[in-house]
């Protein structure tokens, strides 16, 4: 029963002092109200024939809004006054949108006499689901949709439908729960990708290295690229004497630097993944890394392979075609989440030492931290080291500096200018260990760390390295 109900019991209530017998009047007021609640109970359309359908986005990138509309028919023969539910999970962001209304084409042959009346319109959120008022004629269709802003990438799962069905009178209702007869709807939220405004400065950079521009600037490297004539200034062991003496004129090589060579990105997906660093967790940084740097190297030619693990391979995409690659990554990192385990540095190893047999650069993204690292990675790296060249890359959190050097104003700031100062100079300590190892370092704070891992994988191919 509804508020309605209610009301008119207390109304009834409220004579009951005039009835010569109350006893009498409180028994004719309450049978009175529950027959008008079972006459309008059997008078409300039944939820046995709706027909429920969804259609609309089922994928969206991070940051902008998608839309999933959820078509209402109303199969019986009485009018359908309704409050529809839609739940999603919470991080879904849903939110009734703007353009709720019969769907013409599912009502183009009704009757105009019989439509009359029919509407639908929004009456809020409720956890995590739109609410909709809908008053439906017999055989029409309301559309309902949905607008989704999810808090997160991954894949935002549509709940159920809850339809309550009220009588001419409001005084009852029944209700159902109800999934839409299309699959379980799920929108994949695909990873955010703010790094994409630094390709342009990356790529031209790449050019001047590759020697594509029109200056043709040289790198160093392995791979010949043509003779010119010696100038002052050239190394002298560039010097090819063989053309040289064919030409009768002092010939140098010139070198560019390596393609076709392989990049191994190693996703550390543990519990130090989830750390957040300013308003996402540290996974998400290296994902958004992850990304620019695969379409770097396609650019540059060279293969772009892809590990996530923790305590299991969570992801691995080996072996991708230039076509494929940048499709596949993006749908794989959408649905990849931190795990709250202490990842096996083993496993991460082995796994690359067992796939990877050509030397290539492996970039492990992981933090450091003395508890992750010194008892796992640090045995385990010169094995890697000895077959790959590795670069270690470690989100970093930009509050930590900005502490660590902020004001001091009381002893609370104190202990925490103490307790910055003694995380950076953990996270040195173990940088110089990995160094030791002959391993480059990158410790960047979270809004500079895809830019800066790009630039040292341009670093590394000027001079050769990978």
């Amino acid at each position: 029963m509804t508020w309605r109900a209610a009301a008119l019991l207390g109304a009834g209530a409220v004579t009951l002092p005039w009835w010569p017998r109350p006893w009498l009047g409180l028994v004719i007021v309450t049978g009175s109200v529950a027959l008008l609640a079972l006459i309008d109970l059997a008078l409300a359309a039944p939820l046995s024939a709706l027909e429920l359908r969804r259609d609309g986005d089922r994928t969206s990138w991070f940051g902008t809004a998608a839309t999933v509309t959820l078509r209402l028919r109303n199969g019986s023969g009485r009018r359908l006054r309704a409050e529809v539910r839609d739940a999603w999970t919470p991080s879904a962001g849903a939110a009734p949108a703007d353009s709720a209304g019969t769907d013409s084409a599912d009502r183009a042959g009704t009757d105009p006499a019989v439509r009359a009346g029919t509407a639908a319109s929004p009456a809020g959120t409720v956890g995590g689901g739109p609410i909709w008022r809908v008053r439906l004629a017999p055989g029409a269709t309301a559309a309902l949709p949905a607008a989704l802003s999810p808090t997160r990438r991954g894949d935002r799962r549509a709940v159920e439908v809850t339809v309550r069905s009220a009588g001419p009178l409001g005084l009852a209702f029944r209700q159902r729960r109800r999934r839409p007869a299309t699959p379980q709807w799920t929108l994949r939220v695909l990873p955010r990708f703010d790094s994409r405004r630094l390709l342009p400065e990356k790529l031209a950079r790449l050019r001047v290295i590759d020697g594509m521009r029109a200056t043709r600037g040289r790198g160093q490297g392995t791979e010949f690229d043509n003779l010119r004539e010696y100038v002052v200034g050239d190394d002298v062991r560039s010097i090819d004497w063989r053309a040289s003496a064919r030409r009768s004129d002092v010939l140098v090589r010139t070198w560019r630097p390596e393609r076709d060579r392989r990049v191994v990105f190693v996703l550390d997906t543990g519990r130090t993944s989830a750390v957040r660093v300013g308003d996402q967790p540290r996974l998400d940084v290296a994902v958004d890394a992850a990304l620019l740097l695969a379409t770097l190297a396609h650019r540059a030619g060279d293969r772009f392979d892809l590990l996530a693990v923790d305590t299991k391979v969570r992801a691995r995409i080996w072996g991708a075609s230039r076509q494929t690659l940048l499709p596949r990554l993006v749908a794989e990192l959408a649905a990849l989440q931190p795990a709250l385990v202490e990842t096996d540095h083993e496993l991460m190893v082995g796994e690359v030492l067992r796939r990877e047999t050509r030397r290539s650069l492996v970039v492990l993204c992981t933090a450091l931290e003395p508890a992750a690292l010194g008892d796992g990675l640090l045995p385990v790296l010169p094995r890697l080291v000895a077959r790959h060249q590795v670069v270690v890359a470690a989100v970093g959190d930009p509050a930590v500096p900005a502490v660590a050097n902020g004001p001091v104003r009381d002893v609370a700031d104190v202990y925490l200018a103490a307790s910055a100062a003694q995380t950076r100079a953990e996270r040195d300590r173990v940088g110089g260990a990995l160094r030791r190892h002959g391993v480059p370092v990158l410790d960047a704070a979270a809004p500079s760390f895809a830019g800066r891992l790009a630039d040292l994988y341009l670093q590394l191919k000027l001079l050769g390295r990978l």
